[in-house]
């Protein structure tokens, strides 16, 4: 046992430091690709003047107007919150897993998405005012809305007695999830002149990315990621069953309250601001379990910055392929993740990681 020990330890040692390094590069890149080529150099000089904006210290750089409006108004609001989304729905990908024991389990597994894709398309067929609070559109409070009320009523429907038992959640997320993507379907096709804007906001996309969006998502994101990281040891415990959970002294329906809370916090954070993103929670948390273990300690901030890295580079490409026209990353991380998936369900001797957590 202890050469495999050493192996896992070795490859977290060396995970992280490259995660961080891919972060940076695929951060870099989606700031220097473009319809305007950017320069690493400029890229640089902008991002210096942003943080002596944001210290309150004057400071104007030699660069372009317009390739300084480029880059702090388009491209950084845009590659912050993808990197916000993803890391987000990877955090909660890998947290939905560990709490159902279920490696098909993701982050949208108990509805919260279906929940605020019914809330958006709602505020879209309605017509609300585009800034209605904080500066902050309809459609993104409506999808945070629908999400949450999406999980409490799961929860209420999976209770019983004091306790929510695993299963009846998980078969009650499923069949809420049907029902408000029914629902969704209803109001899409009675969209009439609004069909184009449902449809594209479904297929999941940051082409509307703006720093009001980034500074109230992050928040809620950082809370629910705070909320189910402080549990770590709970979730590593419950990795062998509620029930050996409990003789250890662990609540179990107060940290499975906390985990839900937080990781559908996260999940509807995400949707609300990108609209409908598979595959992430899916497959990040997975392939990270396959080089690391299931240690929560380490796989949620590790799943956290690759699922970052990969929205990043998926709507670095989104943008350019099809130049000038876009390409909504939703169908990037399917076309990427469906193969990923079925590989790794080939492969799923390996998923013994559900059953320890050395």
């Amino acid at each position: 046992m202890e050469a495999p020990a050493k192996r896992k330890k070795l490859k977290s040692t060396v995970l992280f430091p490259t995660l961080i390094v891919a972060l940076i590069v695929a951060g870099v890149t989606a700031l220097t690709v473009g319809a305007v080529p950017v320069t690493v150099r400029e890229v640089a000089a902008a991002i210096w003047e942003l943080i002596l904006d944001l210290l309150g210290i004057s400071y104007t750089t030699d660069l372009e107007p317009v390739k300084k409006d480029i880059l702090l108004e388009l491209r950084m609001p845009r590659v912050v919150l993808a990197a916000a989304v993803g890391s987000s729905l990877a955090a909660a990908g890998a947290v939905f897993q560990g709490l159902f024991r279920n490696p098909m389990a993701d982050a949208y597994v108990i509805g919260v998405s279906s929940g605020a894709a019914l809330g958006a398309v709602a505020a879209m067929l309605v017509g609300l005012p585009i800034a209605i609070w904080g500066g902050i559109g309809a459609v993104p409070l409506f999808a945070f809305a629908g999400g949450t009320a999406t999980l409490l009523l799961v929860y209420q429907l999976a209770r019983v007695g004091q306790e929510v038992p695993v299963m009846p959640l998980l078969l009650a997320g499923i069949a809420l999830s049907a029902f408000l993507s029914a629902l969704v379907s209803l109001l899409t096709y009675f969209a009439d002149e609004k069909l184009h804007q449902v449809v594209f906001w479904t297929m999941g996309g940051l082409g509307g990315a703006t720093w009001t969006k980034v500074k109230i998502m992050i928040p809620y994101a950082l809370l629910g990621f705070g909320c189910v990281y402080l549990f770590y040891r709970e979730l590593n415990a419950m990795l062998f069953g509620e029930e050996t959970a409990r003789h250890l002294g662990i609540n179990t329906e107060k940290v499975k309250k906390i985990l839900l809370a937080g990781s559908s916090l996260m999940v509807a954070a995400a949707v609300s601001t990108s609209g409908i993103i598979g595959f992430v929670g899916l497959v990040v948390p997975h392939f990270i379990r396959l080089l690391i273990g299931p240690d929560h300690r380490q796989l949620l901030p590790a799943s956290a910055i690759l699922g970052a890295v990969l929205l990043m580079i998926t709507d670095t490409v989104g943008r350019t392929i099809i130049a000038p026209r876009e390409l909504p990353v939703g169908i990037i991380t399917a076309l990427l993740g469906a193969p990923l998936f079925i590989y790794l369900l080939k492969n799923r001797k390996k998923w013994h990681y559900f059953d320890r957590t050395e």
